[in-house]
């Protein structure tokens, strides 16, 4: 028997498939400081002892038997999630705490990932979350796209920093996107003899110049797809923001690829049909149902699918509308328009009107979208307000920001829905009801109309917004966030989120793979009345497969949190 094992163990080796070997120690070991364990094989059921079972809602027990991937509790991403009363036992305090799950995703972009792990308060801004991160939507971009984070609060914020200038001649940021670890912007460059420009922020007010893919005035739209870079280009009419026109005449309207340095491939042009010229600028350039999509931003209105080949088809507009901002939510593409203040829905096949954002003739066009715990909401023009989906034809209004005429960048940012606007730049967060709280102006240039908090991304822990027409880019940190910045892997992976003394850390399979800066741990007391929840919290509802989630009330060492990764 014992020559069997050896051969047997033999042959794992030769083929890299070595099992892990855990000693008889190691189980005691990971069970010191659990409060919670909840396997979720069949059931909500605690083990750790101390009887926190969850209330389920809507989730889908999976045959511990089958097929590994097929193994855990799936969640839907629209209603399921576990709910564990508030309790001494989960009271966190200003404590080292740590969470550990095995998470579970496909490929699918017909949705955003959402929350793993939450016991997070909202009116007193005190919790955490661990959650997968997608924002589309934002004015014309997307700007994160399945990026794991672990954020506390206990309503604190650092207030705006100058985060530099993309651009040397740069009117505003069209987009900002974090991807594959780097924060990029693309720039509006109006002047005569510039053109957009993509460049990669570095640190402090540095950024990297990445080169001009076309020799029109602005870089429009960003997004990432199958682990790429790309941007739409456009000739962006500076008139419309009351500043004189751009001499720059070339049309935008194509779509490129980054290709590292200062080099880009081109990746198609945007026609339609019948017309003798590409389109002029490119909009809502997003991901969904594994497919790339575009717009149109001015007249006539335009809709784009890249084809296998490679190719843009135009496919149908809704209602002959022009759709802008495009946001990925509960298994829908929904649209902004500039044309009449309405909202479309595609499912991939066909658009449906959602109805006018408003009072009837209040709004004329809608702008960036965000999902918050769960609901989507949409900037207005020129009302000023926010207002949250329903269903067709039922919108609620949340609220004016101060005196603004228009809502543009809006996402959620630990736990926090933050907005921009026009005419003031000025940025809002929301307190609930029909309140928003003005924070502060991000661009105070002189003796113009206009000023614009025109888009936003999060990268590195922190909020970045871009301005016009100041050209710049801000920053500010809301509470304390780790963000890794790459696109979370598919199919089951480990995750561990340890806050030690003052710093938040998150693993993946094991490894480190992001750091918060470092904090005062008196200044974060957690305790909430709010309930911990699995699958659901600030931002949305979990879409995706989890098991063995765990939660200690000490910081796991990264030896633990690779034993972690290893067991089960």
């Amino acid at each position: 028997m014992r020559v069997t094992s050896i051969v047997i163990f033999a042959l794992f080796l030769c083929h890299g498939l070595a099992p892990t070997l855990a000693s008889a120690d190691d189980k005691p070991a990971l069970d010191k400081g659990l409060v919670g364990h909840w396997p979720l094989v069949k059931n909500a059921i605690d083990i750790s002892g101390n009887g926190l079972d969850g209330r389920v809602n809507g989730v889908t027990w999976n045959d511990p038997a089958a097929d590994h991937n097929a193994q855990g509790a799936s969640f839907d991403g629209q209603k399921s999630y576990l709910e564990i009363p508030a309790n001494t036992n989960s009271a966190l305090g200003s404590k080292d705490f740590s969470v550990a799950a095995w998470v579970w995703t496909d490929a699918s972009t017909d949705d955003v990932p959402g929350d793993i792990l939450s016991q997070y308060d909202p009116a007193s801004r005190r919790g955490f979350h661990v959650a997968l991160k997608t924002n589309t939507g934002v004015t014309l971009n997307q700007a994160n796209f399945r990026q794991l984070q672990f954020g506390i609060d206990n309503n604190k914020s650092s207030g705006w920093r100058d985060a530099g200038k993309p651009g040397k001649e740069s009117l505003l940021s069209f987009g900002l996107i974090t991807h594959r670890g780097r924060l990029f912007a693309g720039t509006c460059e109006p002047g005569e003899g510039q053109s957009g420009r993509v460049a990669m922020y570095s640190h402090g007010t540095t950024w990297i110049d990445c080169g001009s893919p076309s020799p029109s005035n602005a870089i429009t739209a960003m997004a990432s797809f199958g682990g790429e870079l790309y941007v739409g280009t456009g000739k962006y009419r500076v008139a419309g923001s009351a500043l004189s026109e751009s001499p720059n005449q070339h049309l935008g309207g194509q779509i490129f690829r980054y290709a590292g340095g200062t080099n880009w491939v081109e990746c198609g042009t945007l026609k339609l049909p019948g017309q003798p010229d590409r389109i002029e600028a490119v909009s809502g350039l997003v991901t969904f149902q594994g497919r790339q999509y575009a717009g149109s931003l001015y007249k006539p209105a335009g809709f784009f699918l890249r084809s296998e080949t490679g190719d843009w088809n135009q496919i149908d507009v809704p209602d002959g509308k022009r759709v802008e901002a495009m946001a990925v939510y509960n298994g829908h593409l929904y649209a902004s328009s500039y044309d009449n203040g309405h909202v479309y829905r595609f499912d991939g096949k066909t658009w449906s009107d959602l109805g006018e954002v408003g009072k009837p003739g209040e709004n004329t066009q809608t702008y960036s979208f965000a999902v918050y715990h769960g609901r989507l909401y949409v900037g207005t023009w020129p009302s000023g307000r926010v207002y949250r989906f329903e269903d067709a034809n039922d919108w609620t209004d949340i609220g004016r920001l101060g005196e603004e005429l228009e809502v543009m960048g809006m996402l959620v940012h630990n736990g926090r829905l933050v907005a921009g606007t026009l005419p003031l730049a000025e940025i809002y967060q929301y307190n609930g009801g029909t309140e928003w709280q003005r924070i502060t102006q991000l661009d105070t240039t002189p003796d113009v109309k206009y000023r614009r908090a025109w888009t936003m991304a999060e990268y590195q822990g922190q909020l970045f917004c871009s301005t016009l027409p100041n050209g710049r880019v801000s920053s500010c940190e809301i509470g304390k966030l780790t963000t890794w910045d790459e696109e979370f892997p598919t199919g089951w992976h480990h995750v561990a989120a340890v806050k030690t003394g003052g710093k938040l850390n998150l693993f993946v399979d094991g490894e480190l793979k992001s750091s918060s800066t470092e904090f005062d741990a008196a200044d974060y007391n957690l305790t909430t009345e709010q309930p911990l929840k699995i699958g659901v919290g600030p931002n949305d509802h979990f879409r995706g497969r989890l098991r063995h989630v765990r939660l200690y009330n000490r910081a796991l060492s990264t030896a633990e949190a690779k034993a972690l990764a290893s067991a089960e």
